[in-house]
């Protein structure tokens, strides 16, 4: 059995949408969308609930500061 090595894209921070799915910010955070979950119920990640489902996107600024990146607020 082989394994096949996974390759991360690169990502520009500047071509990140203003608002993350669970699973883009998951990716991003190399963390399952459940850790992003939890993070959420936290306090340590703050959601934004989207539409009748209530799914679940995260700001752009709040997944850089949790990153630890700085950004420029215009």
């Amino acid at each position: 059995m082989s394994v096949k090595n996974k390759t991360v894209p690169k990502v520009s921070l500047e071509d990140l949408p203003d608002l993350m799915t669970i699973r883009e910010v998951a990716d991003l955070l190399r963390v399952s969308s459940l850790t992003i979950k939890r993070w959420g119920k936290k306090g340590k990640l703050p959601a934004i609930r989207i539409n009748s489902r209530g799914d679940r996107r995260y700001k752009k600024s709040v997944v850089l500061k949790l990153l630890g990146a700085e950004t420029e607020e215009v």
